[in-house]
């Protein structure tokens, strides 16, 4: 992004982020295109300023489109969360998008007749080991003409999302099919690929400018200068993994998002299997990569569950009442990381103002028993509410 931009432009950028309204944002982002200069640093910049005008305009008749079909009774371009975590199912036409929900749900959906002609996307529940991975089909994405009106929808469910299986056709080029949607959701501000370090922008009313994480060429008070220098007084800005100036100032124009997925490469049975060996291990250095055939639905979903969970960097806690003779079989689905204090939250909030005292287990040996296989997890028991102690930061680890 462009550094130095003239303080009329800079003036013009405070306007489009106090704008509220899809129609207002659209109208301020027309004032502050026309400020800034042309020339080969701000480049990206205004490439960036008409597409996002372009989306905004899209946004503003698929509002109208949305509240015309409610109440006409059409049909619903937006998908409600359910479950353990939400999965958009992405990818170019005739990847396999149907394929997977017809091989993992009880969804009956079948390919679309013409590339590019549906726009509702389809929900379909997938449930591994009691988990519930909500799976929704998104209309095929264009990786040809990244402005098109299927992107633009398909770019909301995404940002929405926990997470995304990205499918690719084995019988095409599968590099090239990666590269272009890595890179048309790049320009669109939604990485796929861990970044090296991204930058979030949260403004606030008051408490001025602070700065969380790791700038690699500045320091604290080189970003209070630059956001200040944009009009942002009061912000927190957080910085995930490693970033520079470049990065804080890109995040002052676009919403910066990083959504873990994998790669599902379909129709392995159309193509040689050194290709497609080689070509997942070239992109597994970036990616975690599946490969599957599901014309004949022939894809480890146990595999498909286990990463699914770790992408997402899930654990599960099961859970066991004080006189009961085995945990419960539906578990806690929780971000590594949380503490026993936030599953007694997440149970209820009552509960966790009485929280007391916890006993934690291993259950490894039932879950081999159970599954065949090896899985981390742990058992929590409540038990005891006389003690004082309080155990709420004790790490729940998978």
């Amino acid at each position: 992004m462009p550094a130095n931009l003239p303080p009329e432009a800079k003036a013009k950028w405070l306007k489009v982020m106090e704008a509220k309204t899809p129609e207002e944002k659209l109208k301020a982002l027309e004032e502050f295109l026309s400020t800034v200069p042309k020339h080969k640093g701000t480049e990206n910049l205004v490439h960036w300023a008409r597409r996002r005008m372009a989306q905004l305009r899209r946004e503003i008749e698929e509002r109208r489109v949305k509240e015309r079909s409610l109440r006409s009774g059409g049909i619903n371009i937006y998908v409600e969360k359910e479950g353990d975590a939400q999965v958009v199912v992405i990818g170019p036409p005739s990847s396999g998008k149907s394929s997977l929900l017809r091989c993992l749900t009880n969804v009956k959906v079948e390919p679309d007749d013409i590339p590019f002609s549906s726009m509702e996307p389809i929900p379909g529940m997938f449930i591994y080991g009691n988990v519930y991975f909500q799976l929704v089909k998104l209309p095929s994405i264009n990786i040809y003409d990244v402005d098109s009106d299927v992107n633009s929808m398909a770019l909301s469910m995404i940002r929405n999302a926990d997470s995304a299986i990205v499918i690719l056709d084995a019988s095409s080029d599968v590099e090239a099919q990666y590269n272009a949607l890595k890179s048309m959701l790049r320009e669109n501000g939604i990485y796929i690929v861990k970044p090296r370090g991204f930058v979030t922008i949260e403004r606030r009313p008051t408490g001025g400018i602070q700065v969380v994480g790791k700038l690699v060429n500045g320091t604290a008070e080189d970003v209070k200068k630059l956001l200040v220098s944009y009009g942002i007084n009061n912000a927190l800005v957080m910085i995930n993994g490693e970033a520079t100036l470049d990065d804080v100032e890109e995040s002052i124009f676009k919403d910066i998002v990083y959504k873990p997925s994998l790669v599902l490469i379909n129709k392995i049975d159309l193509t040689d299997s050194d290709y497609v060996r080689s070509i997942a291990a070239k992109l597994g250095s970036e990616v975690m990569v599946l490969t599957a055939s599901l014309k004949d639905c022939t894809i480890d979903s146990r595999m498909l569950g286990e990463s699914l969970l770790k992408v997402m960097d899930l654990i599960r806690v099961y859970t066991k009442e004080p006189d009961a003779d085995t945990y419960s079989p539906k578990p806690f689905v929780l971000r590594r990381g949380s503490t026993v204090g936030d599953l007694a939250r997440r149970i209820h909030s009552r509960f966790y103002e009485g929280f007391r005292y916890a006993r934690v287990w291993r259950i490894d040996k039932y879950r081999r028993a159970l599954r065949g296989l090896v899985l981390t997890t742990f058992l929590m028991m409540v038990i005891l509410w006389r003690f004082t102690h309080h155990y709420d930061n004790e790490p729940l680890i998978n």
